[in-house]
């Protein structure tokens, strides 16, 4: 990454979203142009990206994307029946993460990366409620490249309507509170042509 990428320029706060049991927040254009692109194009270079292979019903499956986990010593995290060891942190990660933790007021000590390659690649409902990530866990996710819509359903009220949300190019999206507890969420496949997408979410794990 160029070592004349201009800071951080200053951005409206994080926006609640209106939703029940949850702390749900977001910010458009928390990285704008030119920045969000060669922050992408430097993760495509950088990154180790690897297709993992989960544990669903007893049957293992390649993930329908790639990913990376980093993260100080210590940070493994298992899910799906697969556990990540963390890769260390390289200068464009801990860039990136403490314009977060100045973003959100949170302290993170690892990230798991996602590369969408294009609109085959998804990620189903889930929750992200592993205990290592303690009761109340605060993720902050980051996505560069082309927008996906990220949803939302509530795990128990039925008359809660889903969430769509278009996570755009250098958006924030931070779940806090009864987040992971109370909704899950997942990204779809698309019906149309998507082009590449990175999304980073920075977690703290407890050890």
């Amino acid at each position: 990454m160029s070592d004349t990428l201009p800071l951080l320029e200053p951005a409206a706060a994080l926006e609640p979203l209106p939703m029940i049991d949850a702390d749900v927040k977001f910010m458009a254009g928390f990285y704008r142009q030119p920045l969000s692109g060669e922050l992408m194009e430097t993760l495509m270079r950088e990154i180790a990206w690897r297709q993992e292979t989960i544990v669903l019903w007893g049957k293992e499956h390649p993930q329908p994307r790639l990913s990376a986990w980093h993260g100080d010593p210590g940070t493994g995290y298992t899910y799906s029946g697969m556990t990540l060891r963390p890769l260390p942190w390289n200068a464009t990660l801990l860039r990136i993460r403490a314009d977060i933790e100045a973003a959100t007021g949170h302290r993170f000590n690892s990230v798991l990366l996602n590369l969408y390659r294009d609109e085959r690649d998804s990620i189903g409902w889930h929750s992200d409620d592993e205990a290592a990530l303690g009761e109340q866990p605060a993720i902050a996710s980051l996505s560069l490249g082309a927008t996906r819509i990220f949803k939302f359903r509530h795990r128990r009220r039925k008359e809660q309507q889903p969430v769509a949300l278009p996570l755009t190019d250098g958006s924030l999206l931070l779940m806090a509170g009864a987040t992971q507890r109370c909704w899950r969420h997942a990204i779809g496949k698309e019906r149309g042509p998507a082009g590449a997408r990175i999304n980073l979410t920075f977690r703290h794990i407890q050890n």
